[in-house]
Order: C-alpha cells, then sequence, then structure tokens
C-alpha cells in the first residue's frame, strides 16, 4: 500500500484489506454468538455500509434478513450535524430483532435519528454493529453492540468510505494525510 490521491486530498495507507477482513470477522463471530437463532433483521445503512454488509453476510449461515436506508450527514471530509434522510425505512420492526449495520460511527448524530424512527415501531431488540468506531468523537449516549475496530478522529476512506463520492472502490483504507 502506498499513499494515493483522490480529488484534491492524498491518502496514507492505513488499514488493510487484511486487517480490515479481521475486523469483519470478529463483528460476524459476536452477531453469530447472540441471534443464531433469533432471525434478525439487519438494516444496513448506504452508501459506506455496503461492503461492510456484503462481507459480514458470507460469514453468515444462520436465517436472517436484510433491509438498506439511506442516509447523509457528511458534507466533504466534515459532518454537518444534520440527517438527510434519502430513502426511508419499509420494514416492519414491530417485535423484530433489528441489528443496524454501520460502516463508522463517529459522533453519532446519524445513527441517533434513525434509533429513534427504529424504536417508534416497538422492536424486540435493536443493536448496531459498525465496522469502526471513532470513540473520541463520539457524542451520544446509546451504546454500540459490535465494533470491529476503535479507530482516532481521522477522516478516512476505502472499503466503502468516500470522500465526495469518491474512493469507496478501494479494497484498503486510506487515512488522509495531514
Amino acid at each position: 500500500m502506498s499513499n494515493i490521491r483522490v480529488l484534491d486530498k492524498t491518502f496514507k495507507p492505513y488499514l488493510s484489506s487484511l486487517q480490515i477482513d479481521r475486523a469483519v470477522s470478529k463483528v460476524a463471530e459476536e452477531i453469530t454468538r447472540d441471534f443464531s437463532d433469533k432471525n434478525p433483521l439487519f438494516l444496513v445503512i448506504l452508501n459506506g455500509a455496503f461492503m461492510f454488509a456484503s462481507d459480514l453476510f458470507k460469514k453468515f449461515n444462520f436465517p436472517c434478513e436484510i433491509s438498506f436506508v439511506k442516509l447523509a450527514s457528511y458534507i466533504g471530509t466534515q459532518t454537518s450535524s444534520q440527517v438527510h434522510e434519502l430513502i426511508g425505512l419499509k420494514e416492519e420492526m414491530r417485535g423484530r430483532n433489528v441489528i443496524i449495520i454501520e460502516d463508522i460511527v463517529d459522533t453519532g448524530f446519524t445513527l441517533a435519528k434513525l434509533r429513534e424512527q427504529i424504536l417508534l415501531q416497538v422492536p424486540a431488540d435493536l443493536q448496531i454493529a459498525t465496522l469502526l468506531f471513532k470513540p473520541k468523537a463520539f457524542v451520544e449516549r446509546y451504546k454500540l453492540a459490535y465494533i470491529g475496530l476503535e479507530i482516532p478522529n481521522d477522516f478516512i476512506i476505502g472499503y466503502g468510505l468516500d470522500y465526495n463520492g469518491y474512493g469507496r472502490n478501494l479494497p484498503d483504507i486510506y487515512q488522509i494525510n495531514s
């Protein structure tokens, strides 16, 4: 892995595809332990979590369902603290075991809004799984049940994460060069 340029920014290597796969496997094992007999509904947040969700689902061998919601709170490299619902919830969640799948949690604002909407539907259980977590940026009070890796509060791209729509296709994760 070497430095890359995306649009007007340079990024340095941060996490290899092997490190990412280990984190995905860790999350998959924990979810399997807790939900393999509960037919969970996985709710994937697009666009960023599509790669994580795809790799995660390949590691499950139990009954489960998947649905998608598209929310956005980033503009460029900064969180806007405003959440825009782009594609809404369509699934019935009353009495279901729901697991939100997110690529990265930093401030937690986006998930807070989604959690509120889901909790209004009275699921049996609501948990959150994220590949990456920035604990120093997190300002919310809810808990994350499944965390692949904790990382510093730096801007990253690759493996579904983007900079202005670019870089999602990278198999590794890169950190902005400061």
